[in-house]
This record gives C-alpha cells, sequence and structure tokens, in this order.
C-alpha cells in the first residue's frame, strides 16, 4: 500500500514537473515571445518548484534533526548530582532500579520519577524536550536528572508512522544507571 502511495506522489510530482518544462519549450517555440523574457521566468519558477518539494520531501527532517542535535549539545544528556548505594535486592535481574513516577508512586516508594515534556514546535513536524529528574522522596533531593530533545513527523504524508529523530538516544541516557549503584 505504502509503495503504491510512494509511486502516485512520485507521478504526480514527474507530471507537474514535466508540466512546467512543456509550458516552458512551447514558449520557446513561440516567435513573438522574447527568449530573454522566457527563461527569466522559467528558471526561477523551476527552480523553486525543485527547491520547494525537495525541503518539503526530505529537507525539512535534515534541517531539524540538526536543530535537534544544537540543543542537546547546549544542555541534553545527563546530570548525576548525588549517587546512591543499594542492596542488591533493590536492583531487576538486567541490573536496573525500578523507579515509579511521580503519579504512580506509592507512599512506600523512596524515590520516584519527576517527568516534564515541553513542546517546542506542534505539527509536522513536531519538537520536544523531555526533562526527567529522580528524586528522594524523604527530602525533595534531585538526585540526577536527564535531559532529551526529539524530533517527530517532517515526512511525506501517508499511510504509515511518521519518523523520529532523539538526541541523545533514549537507550544513551542511563539516568537510573549513573544514581543507584550496587552495595557488594
Amino acid at each position: 500500500m505504502s509503495g503504491l502511495y510512494l509511486l502516485l506522489v512520485l507521478g504526480i510530482w514527474a507530471g507537474l514537473t514535466a508540466l512546467i518544462v512543456k509550458g516552458w519549450r512551447r514558449l520557446l517555440a513561440r516567435d513573438d515571445v522574447p527568449k530573454r523574457r522566457t527563461h527569466a521566468v522559467f528558471v526561477p519558477l523551476l527552480a523553486c518548484w525543485l527547491g520547494v518539494t525537495f525541503w518539503y520531501g526530505g529537507g525539512r527532517k535534515v534541517y531539524y534533526d540538526a536543530e535537534v542535535n544544537r540543543m542537546c549539545r547546549e544542555d541534553g544528556g545527563v546530570k548525576v548530582y548525588e549517587q546512591v548505594k543499594l542492596p542488591p535486592e533493590k536492583f531487576d535481574k538486567y541490573g536496573v532500579v525500578r523507579i515509579p513516577s511521580r503519579q504512580d508512586a506509592k507512599p512506600d516508594d523512596e524515590y520516584y520519577y519527576d517527568n516534564e515534556t515541553t513542546y517546542l514546535q506542534i505539527g509536522n513536524p513536531s519538537l520536544r524536550r523531555s526533562h526527567t529528574r529522580v528524586v528522594m522522596r524523604s527530602n525533595g533531593k534531585v538526585l540526577g536528572e536527564a535531559i532529551s530533545y526529539h524530533r517527530v513527523g517532517g515526512d511525506l504524508p501517508g499511510p504509515w508512522h511518521p519518523s523520529s529523530f532523539a538526541c541523545p538516544k533514549p537507550g544513551d541516557l542511563g539516568l537510573e544507571k549513573g544514581i543507584f549503584i550496587r552495595e557488594d
């Protein structure tokens, strides 16, 4: 289905491009229209058409991915303010401490996540900033934080899921691995 859709989009694009070129050639074949004026109209028109379609088809993703990388360099990543030693039974079989979100935390949970998402741009594509903090319930102290940026969309419209890009990669954050250390 999506392959046929892409062929249809490509066919429409090629057809409109061919119509522009055909109109240009028709005017060039006429003797009553100056060639310079024809070139002065159609060269910018064709350049704009090609530029806009390539921008819409892929250039937006490249631009916004570069923006995500720029913002990530400015304040993205993981910052650990305090490390906590925990007994081995607090870790699961993968060596990770499971921490609930603030909304899901029970009264006996010692730590919780506090998440904040800010939408920098809504639409296609959308940009967002995710800020996650690990907080100690007893004193409200922030043990560490992770900031990441995400782009979703910017693709040609169609019946598929939009592409995405994140910085740093969600698996690279490792906030809880930086905060919680296993006692041996």
